[in-house]
């Protein structure tokens, strides 16, 4: 049975995604870990799926728009994926426990939401202050500078599903100033798609997806972000940033509140319990050892 609740979520997100090129991750995966009680890397995972197909139907509204510099895509890409690839094989080889896994993830959430909230209150005092000072700088600075951001969030984005808008959005501005507004959120949606799909199939592979959750969230959010990037030159952007600022502040908190409160795992009993384990082993051992021997 399809629940509204979860239709609704999708929609609400898509709709946000659609005007202001943020909220995939960085509100997608705070709801499914708070409000529906998703283990964090099953919400990482389904929300880099979820978003690589929600900005795939936004990515397609803009590009019939014309509002996507590709340039600046294919840059961002050039950092990003390599680094979500590496990122990736990290996460297999430290093969973390439910727990070690839980607290990277929400550790990691926090700050990108923190990062992503700071980018959205102070990106246009950033964008007032350095603007002029970026329109003087090369373009082989400027690429070198794209590929870097895009390194910075392949590694975010795999690992907590956040970053790829906000804070996208604020380098693009400040490295393409020139640039009108709806062509930075074009571009850096388009962008988002080819991360959040490599990041999304890692996680898949690891094994932290949940397919029928993301079917219904996609439900509503594909209808959403086609209004949303519809809608993307009719709204007040500036009043919808800063409520978006406030309510990641918020979440952030909470999560990080919640890590602080959480019991840090007991390293002695388990140290006692691996070494009385190994002290009964040899007891074991030889009578099994001569046991198949004797076959």
């Amino acid at each position: 049975m399809i629940d509204p609740v979860y239709v609704a979520s999708g929609f609400s997100v898509g709709l946000l995604v659609g005007m202001t090129g943020v909220g995939g991750g960085s509100l997608m995966t705070p709801i499914l870990i708070m409000l529906f009680g998703i283990h964090p890397s099953t919400a990482v995972g389904t929300d880099l799926l979820y978003a690589a197909a929600t900005k795939t139907g936004g990515g397609l509204v803009h590009g019939w728009a014309g509002t996507i510099y590709w340039r600046a895509v294919l840059r961002l890409a050039a950092g990003s994926i390599p680094a979500s690839i590496v990122t990736l094989l990290v996460l297999w080889q430290l093969d973390l426990s439910a727990e070690a896994a839980r607290g990277l993830v929400n550790s990691v959430l926090c700050f990108a939401l923190l990062l992503t909230a700071t980018a959205l209150i102070f990106r246009k005092l950033v964008i007032d202050k350095l603007r002029v000072r970026m329109e003087r700088v090369d373009d082989t600075t400027i690429a070198r500078a794209t590929v870097f951001v895009g390194v910075v969030l392949g590694v975010l984005v795999s690992i907590s599903s956040v970053g790829a808008g906000a804070v996208g959005v604020t380098a693009l501005l400040l490295l393409y100033p020139q640039l009108p507004m709806v062509r930075i959120i074009g571009s850096d949606i388009a962008h988002a798609v080819p991360l959040t799909l490599v990041a999304g199939i890692g996680h898949w592979f690891m094994g932290s997806t949940d397919w029928q959750l993301l079917g219904v969230l996609l439900i509503g959010s594909l209808p959403g972000i086609a209004i949303g990037s519809y809608c993307a030159v009719r709204v007040p952007e500036t009043a919808l940033r800063l409520l978006l600022a406030g309510i990641l502040i918020v979440v952030a908190g909470k999560l990080g509140s919640e890590q602080w409160r959480s019991p840090a795992p007991n390293v002695a009993v388990t140290t006692e319990r691996a070494s009385a384990a190994t002290q009964s082993a040899p007891q074991i051992v030889p009578v099994a050892i001569g046991s198949h021997s004797g076959n």
